[in-house]
């Protein structure tokens, strides 16, 4: 029997039962702030660093222009795209204006487009796309050799070989829609008809192209669309060695 204030155990015996002891914590410190001088030290550090990278791009001599390589020039000439560039010796790279350069390039009337990039370090690259002349324009005992957009490229005293004359040229020829038409033609003719051309005459209303070849050969191709379907049409009627082909409508192409 158990006397009272006392409880009964697990065995019986009449025992105190012992208080959990507490949780321990570990003290807790003051909180770490940060070192002053070393955040001073690290803001400075990248401040002189940029500093140091806008004085390299804009005021130093060390990111200079030295070299304009020019590309794809061969019909017009490296020097005159230099001249034309205008690109001092000694210009800052982050300071050129390729946008201008560029529009300063293409006021050549042989250059039909440029591009301007740079070269790190010192190295301003010219991509010129040069015009290629495609027909021939008589004008004051002269020829004037014109690309697909009209624009005359150089004059010359005589017809180059192989060059197709434009007959009835328009009066306005730089963007004029019927020279663009008969250069597109020309070049969806198979090659052994190109060869042929003497001259093209061009519709200033409807763009329709009529081809004149050696031998007394006249060829109505009509407008520069459908030009794989009609190139095919005349090299199959050409078998017949006539004189006058149409193929202005493929579906109904006619010789005579």
């Amino acid at each position: 029997m158990t006397g009272p204030g006392t409880a009964a155990g697990p065995s019986g015996a009449g025992t105190a039962a012992a208080p959990a002891p507490a949780a321990t914590r570990a003290p807790r410190g003051p909180a770490r702030r940060g070192d002053p001088w070393r955040t001073a030290f690290v803001c400075v550090l990248a401040l002189a660093i940029l500093v140091g990278a806008v004085w390299a791009l804009l005021g130093s001599s060390l990111l200079v222009v030295r070299n304009v390589q020019v590309d794809g020039s061969h019909n017009v000439g490296a020097a005159r795209i230099r001249a034309a560039a205008r690109i001092p010796p000694g210009t800052p790279m982050a300071r050129l204006d390729s946008g201008a350069v560029a529009r300063r390039v293409e006021q050549i009337p042989q250059v039909r487009s440029a591009r301007v990039s740079r070269s790190w370090p010192d190295t301003v690259v010219i991509t010129v796309q040069a015009r290629t002349p495609a027909l021939a324009v008589r004008a004051a005992g002269q020829f004037e050799l014109v690309d697909v957009d009209g624009v005359v490229v150089r004059t010359v005293s005589s017809r180059p070989a192989g060059m197709p004359v434009l007959r009835e040229p328009p009066f306005q020829l730089r963007g004029s829609p019927a020279v663009r038409a008969a250069v597109l033609v020309l070049n969806h003719l198979p090659a052994g008809i190109r060869a042929r051309v003497r001259s093209v005459t061009a519709d200033p209303v409807t763009n329709g192209v009529t081809l004149s070849l050696r031998g007394g050969v006249t060829v109505r191709w009509g407008g520069p669309g459908r030009p794989a379907a009609k190139a095919r049409e005349l090299q199959a009627l050409m078998r017949t060695h006539s004189r006058h082909y149409d193929v202005s409508s493929p579906q109904v192409a006619v010789t005579s």
